[in-house]
């Protein structure tokens, strides 16, 4: 069981594949999406994000996509996932609330959560695109 949302864990994956593969030129929202098994679609909003972001560069024309827009070794997971929204959107989520709820929990949830984000600030593209690499993602294209 993942910590991170769906659309999180997809935001993540989608910018390690374009680090990994993206060398020479974009990469299409159709690829991406068949890499992913996903209809475009549903892709397409996720990857918007990560261009307004500053994470991904869109490049328009028939040989267009997407291309990283940083370095890998300076984007964070963390920083994919705000992209993604999908940090706001758990904060955003009705919270029932009650005193040991208020007094108890969620302190308790927010040194987590940062303890987490912490450790997804320090986790860079560069080290999972290395991991891919290492892991024969290479030459699939």
């Amino acid at each position: 069981m993942s910590l991170l949302p769906r659309k999180g864990l997809l935001a993540i994956a989608a910018v390690i594949d374009v680090a990994v593969h993206t060398r020479e030129r974009p990469m299409s929202a159709q690829t991406l999406a068949a890499r992913h098994n996903l209809p475009p679609r549903h892709l397409e909003p996720v990857l918007q994000a990560l261009v307004r972001a500053g994470i991904f560069s869109g490049v328009r024309g028939p040989r267009g996509g997407y291309q990283l827009s940083r370095e890998r070794r300076r984007i964070s997971v963390n920083d994919i996932l705000r992209a993604a929204g999908t940090v706001e959107e758990a904060a955003d989520a009705d919270m029932p609330s009650s005193r040991i709820i208020d007094d108890i929990v969620l302190p308790a949830i927010t040194d987590a959560e940062r303890t987490f984000a912490a450790a997804l600030s320090r986790l860079t593209v560069e080290e999972l695109a290395r991991r891919a690499e290492a892991a024969g993602e290479r030459g699939s294209r």
